[in-house]
Parts: structure tokens; C-alpha cells; sequence
């Protein structure tokens, strides 16, 4: 990173609460930040199970991020935006991001649950020392509850399930008084929802369990209060006892009413109304994954996109010629679990990339586009695990819905819909996928499966026969010339490669001719 201070802002669109976090961000890649703000947004109320953004959320939601981008601006610092849960299941959720973008400008990332985990896991390293350690990492939101082992910076398990304050709020106390039907059912539902994650737990050593979020905080002032210690000015480094949430679970149950809740010392009253299904969750996660304590983290998601921002922005400007680490092992971990060819994979990765880098004068694409084009090569043809027939299509659905981890939401849609694009059908409005794209994505997508078609092309064989590919442009050509490893026949890679140059053509305006160098 060049010996200058960038400024960098994180917005973390929560379903409960937005927040906003400024940061200067040094040369050694250390970040100290310079403000934050949070307004109560509350995204997730007024929908049904958590499926539709309401208009009045969207437009509480508009309101702040402007407010947010006017503040980022005042500082000159760019922004990277995260939605999580509340936007990630709206099936509305495209008409939100489309206004975000076109009245502020604002390009939002919605991220799986699994890179929501894995962020924040990235936020906590910065505020506690647990590198060395491996740590049980969890995180109450409005809508959902993320969980991770992570140590030395490597995530070992992730998961997200649909747990958050505001969605069980809804579900089991939505009216003005707690009653004890509502605690038991919501103990009862919660004790069997995360079954899956005490299974997952079960035999690891955990050195150090972490919370983050809201209403672990909240938690934790209450905690203070009760012990007489003087409050924490940012709750972070906190460990509390199961003794500890137990009675402060018994103090709010107590206190039946939202209004009656907001004179418990240490309350946040802006959190009174859904404390009772937060500290619900954090006593039964405390139950069923035999938690006995607890050490509270100040940083969380918004500063996790600020590390990882500078990560990538240290990628960029090193001009790494490979995926970055979390990444690329995303990648391969999908493509080992199902079965694919190595060596093909690999072939056609290092064609790919080689055209990719010889034309960037034609395509004008960066270091992010090139990354997505090297994991649509590695998993081209992971479709083959389902069926040899329309495998393509097959790829596309696999990439589509897996975890990758490191790459949004919309990374791994393009991702797909280069995968699906390596043979067959250029792409289509009507094709599934393909249509859920911006206009500049589709181009991205057009460019990249052009450049993935010629190289697994090339590869018609499996057998890896060309030593190096140099393209030269001129006029209205584009001649690729193709050195051998060893005599043999080449037809057949030939043939695959015409076959497939078809898009190529049509998207760079250039006439492909191919030649054999002996």
C-alpha cells in the first residue's frame, strides 16, 4: 500500500440497526477509526417471516444511508456497504438495491450468511487477542444468528441460522406483555433450532468463546450494572458467567412490558422492545452449546468489512496474480466435493488467465474480474457431478447456491453465470440467472465467459498439448498463436476452440484465427 493514508467508510445494514464506521487506514494496513454512527432502522419490521422489505422500512432505510453518504463524503471516504439478513431473504430485495443505487449511488453487497460470519470473525481479530486461539464466535442480529470456529484467522466452521431478536419478537412476542406461554415456546423452538450447531461442536476444543451484536452488549451493560461496576464506555473485552445471564435473564422476564424493561440500569431503550427473544437466544446458546462464559467484542461486521476492503485493496495494488487466500480455498473446497478434473481444471485456468492478461486492451477489466474468471475456470465443469447432460447448466446451479466464502452475493451470481457460459447457449434475458444481473455485470459476464469458451476449447481433450498462447491484435483480428509441448495432433483442440469462438467474436468485435507453432 503506497505510504499515504487512506480513508475508508463501512456501512452494515442490519435488520435492526444500520451502522456506519469511518476509519483511516495506514500504510502497514492498520486502521484507526474516526467515527461512527447507528440509527435504529429496523428493516425487518412489518414483513412477513422475513420475505418483503415494507415501504416504510425501505424508506427509514433511504433516509439513513443518505445521511450516512453525506457524512462518508465529508470525510472523502469511499464506501463499502454490507446488507445482511433482512435484505438477503426479501424477495423484494432487488427494488431496494436498485434505489439505493440510483438515488445515492451506492453500489449495496449482500452477503451470505456464511461471509457475514466470516467478516465478523475478521472484525473480532482486530479488537481481542485470539488470533492464536480457536474461538466459538457468535452473533446476534435481528434476523439472523451467525456462528464460527475460527483460529489463526482460518474459518473451520461457519453457519447462519434464523435466529435474531426482531424475527422472534415477532413470532412469539408480538404482543405489549411477555407472557410465560411465549417464553416457553421460544426456549422450546430455540433449544431444537440450534441442534445443528451443538452437533457440528461436539469434540472441539474451544479455547475462547466471543460474542458480538446488539443485544450481546446490551447483555453485558446489564451484566456490569448488576455486579455495581461503573459502566464500560464500548462494552468490548467484557467475559461474563452463565451465572451472569441467568439473572439477567430472570431481571427482564420479570419486567413484562417494553416501557417496564427501559428502567433496567444498563438497558439501551432503543433495544427494550426485543431484548426478551435476544437474551432468549444467548441463554439457550449458552445451554445447548455448554457455554459457561463469555468474552464480549466491540468490533464486529462494520469493521470486518474494513479489514477485508484493505485486504483487497493490498491485493489490487500487489497485483496478485492468484485468488486471495479465503477465497481461493472457497473455490477448491467446491470443486474437490465434487469430483472434479484437476488437471483440466487447471489447464484451462492457466489459458484463461493467459488471454485474460494479453488482452487487457480489448477487455479493460481489473484484478476483481480477473479473480472471477479464474474461479469459473476451476469450477466449469462441476455441473459433471450431477449429470454429463446440460452439465453447464448444472455448474451454474452448484456455484450458485454454495457457500462460498469471501465473495458477495452478486460475485457469486456473476461467478455462475460464467461457469454456465463456458459451451452452449451465449448467454439470454430469458436464461435463469443471467437476468438478475446489472447491465455492467452482464457485460463483465459476456466478456469473461468469451474468453473461458476459447480456453476450455483448447483443452477439447483433457490433455494439455500447448506450451503458451500469445495473442496479437490487429485491426480487426485477433491471432492467438499456440505453441506445442510436443508433436502431436492437434485437430481436435482446434475444432473445440472454432466451436467456441463464436461469442468472442460478437462481444470484442474481432475475428479469432488460431495457429499452431511445432
Amino acid at each position: 500500500m503506497p505510504n499515504r493514508i487512506r480513508r475508508l467508510a463501512a456501512i452494515d445494514l442490519g435488520t435492526n440497526s444500520f451502522h456506519l464506521v469511518i476509519a483511516d487506514v495506514k500504510s502497514n494496513g492498520k486502521f484507526s477509526v474516526l467515527g461512527k454512527d447507528k440509527a435504529v432502522v429496523r428493516l425487518g419490521e412489518g414483513m412477513t417471516d422475513m420475505k418483503h422489505l415494507s415501504q416504510p422500512a425501505m424508506e427509514r432505510a433511504l433516509d439513513t444511508l443518505r445521511r450516512f453518504v453525506l457524512i462518508a463524503q465529508s470525510q472523502e471516504a469511499p464506501i463499502r456497504a454490507i446488507a445482511t439478513s433482512a435484505v438477503r431473504e426479501a424477495l423484494n430485495k432487488q427494488v431496494f438495491l436498485d434505489r439505493v443505487r440510483e438515488e445515492l449511488n451506492v453500489d449495496i453487497e449482500v452477503v451470505s450468511g456464511f461471509e457475514e460470519a466470516r467478516l465478523i470473525y475478521l472484525g473480532v481479530m482486530q479488537a481481542l487477542p485470539v488470533y492464536g486461539q480457536t474461538i466459538l464466535l457468535t452473533d446476534i442480529g435481528g434476523g439472523s444468528t451467525e456462528f464460527l470456529v475460527g483460529t489463526q484467522g482460518s474459518v473451520q466452521y461457519a453457519n447462519s441460522l434464523k435466529l435474531g431478536a426482531v424475527r422472534l419478537t415477532r413470532r412469539f412476542f408480538s404482543g405489549e406483555t411477555v407472557r410465560s406461554k411465549g417464553v416457553d415456546q421460544c426456549r422450546a423452538f430455540l433449544s431444537g433450532a440450534l441442534s445443528p450447531v451443538a452437533r457440528a461442536l461436539r469434540g472441539r476444543e474451544i479455547e475462547t468463546v466471543v460474542g458480538s451484536s446488539g443485544t450481546i452488549l446490551n447483555t453485558a451493560a446489564m451484566i456490569l450494572a448488576m455486579r455495581g461496576e461503573p459502566p464500560a464506555e464500548d462494552l468490548g473485552n467484557v467475559t461474563f458467567t452463565r451465572k451472569d445471564l441467568a439473572r439477567v435473564v430472570d431481571l427482564i422476564l420479570s419486567h413484562k412490558t417494553a416501557d417496564a424493561r427501559r428502567d433496567i440500569p444498563g438497558m439501551d431503550p432503543a433495544r427494550a422492545d426485543i431484548i426478551v427473544a435476544g437474551v432468549l437466544i444467548l441463554e439457550q446458546i449458552f445451554e445447548q452449546l455448554h457455554v459457561d462464559r463469555m468474552t464480549t467484542s466491540r468490533y464486529a461486521l462494520r469493521e470486518g468489512i474494513l479489514l477485508d476492503t484493505i485486504q483487497k485493496i493490498i491485493g489490487e495494488e500487489r497485483s496478485v496474480d492468484h485468488l486471495t487466500d479465503i477465497r481461493k480455498a472457497s473455490i477448491y473446497h467446491l470443486a474437490e466435493s465434487c469430483h472434479y478434473e484437476p488437471h483440466h481444471a487447471a489447464t484451462v485456468r492457466k489459458t484463461a488467465l493467459a488471454l485474460f492478461d494479453q488482452l487487457h486492451a480489448l477487455h479493460g477489466l481489473g484484478n476483481t474480474e480477473r479473480e472471477y474468471l479464474e474461479a469459473a475456470a476451476v469450477l466449469h465443469d462441476v455441473g459433471y457431478h450431477i449429470s454429463h447432460a446440460q452439465h453447464h447448466k448444472h455448474s451454474y446451479y452448484l456455484i450458485r447456491h454454495s457457500e462460498l466464502l469471501g465473495f458477495t452475493d452478486r460475485e457469486i451470481e456473476i461467478i455462475a453465470n460464467i461457469a454456465r457460459y463456458h459451451r452452449k447457449s451465449h448467454p439470454k434475458a430469458k436464461h435463469e440467472g443471467y437476468p438478475k444481473l446489472t447491465e455492467e455485470d452482464r457485460l463483465r459476464v459476456r466478456k469473461l465467459a468469451a474468453i473461458l469458451r476459447i480456453a476450455d476449447g483448447l483443452d477439447r481433450r483433457h490433455r494439455d498439448i500447448f506450451a503458451s498462447v500469445q495473442c496479437e491484435a490487429n485491426g480487426t483480428t485477433l491471432r492467438i498463436r499456440l505453441a506445442l509441448k510436443r508433436d502431436t495432433d492437434t485437430s481436435i483442440e482446434l475444432w473445440g476452440a472454432e466451436r467456441r469462438k463464436e461469442l468472442f467474436e460478437e462481444v470484442y468485435g474481432r475475428a479469432v484465427e488460431l495457429e499452431v507453432t511445432r
